[in-house]
């Protein structure tokens, strides 16, 4: 189990920015990774009124168990290592597994019992470091919908702000208000729920 605090700065660019950021920085399809993540809340949505998202992400050869909450200094982050049968038990009987992850829920008074699976989003990520941070070039899928992305993961906030914004304005993409990953599927799934009611 870890814990720690990520400090990241977000952009939703076009299907044309991203290619332009592939280009400038030298990045193949070899550099990517697919990642699949599950997300978990209750029916009333109790995590997301605590800006909070718990999820499973696959990764090559192990599954990670994460909830992300939101504080002053970015976003804290408490991983857990899970085996395939912990993960069975989550997404089949939305029983989660003992650990850290667990004791955190209940300390923010997360009713641990009342959890459901909600949804998938599946990314295919590239990484490079630049300039002391990491730029992350994302291309997700979810509920038929795919969308293109920039992050630039930091530790001191104010140069990252800098060097970010430097960024998109040296290649003239647009800063543009972006939601986090499990928001967008929120909203997403929202939308066809709302959807399905009108017919």
């Amino acid at each position: 189990m870890s814990e720690e605090i990520e400090r990241e700065f977000k952009n939703i660019i076009t299907k044309d920015e991203f290619n332009l950021l592939l280009n400038t920085f030298h990045i193949s399809i070899q550099d990517f990774v697919t990642q699949k993540n599950h997300y978990f809340d209750t029916q009333y949505f109790t995590l997301k009124e605590k800006s909070a998202a718990l999820r499973i992400r696959e990764l090559p050869g192990y599954y990670e168990l994460t909830l992300k909450r939101k504080s002053t200094d970015g976003v804290i982050e408490t991983n857990q290592i899970i085996d395939h049968k912990e993960v069975d038990f989550l997404l089949t009987n939305n029983i989660l597994p003992i650990g850290e992850v667990n004791n955190t829920l209940i300390k923010l008074g997360v009713p641990v019992q009342d959890l459901v699976y909600f949804g998938s989003l599946t990314t295919d990520r590239a990484e490079l470091e630049y300039k002391g941070g990491k730029l992350v070039f994302d291309h997700s899928h979810y509920l038929g919908i795919e969308d293109y992305e920039l992050e630039y993961e930091v530790t001191d906030w104010e140069l990252g702000k800098s060097i970010f914004t430097n960024l998109l304005n040296r290649l003239n993409i647009s800063p543009r208000p972006t939601d986090t990953k499990v928001g967008r599927l929120y909203h997403a799934k929202l939308d066809i729920m709302k959807q399905s009611n009108k017919e």
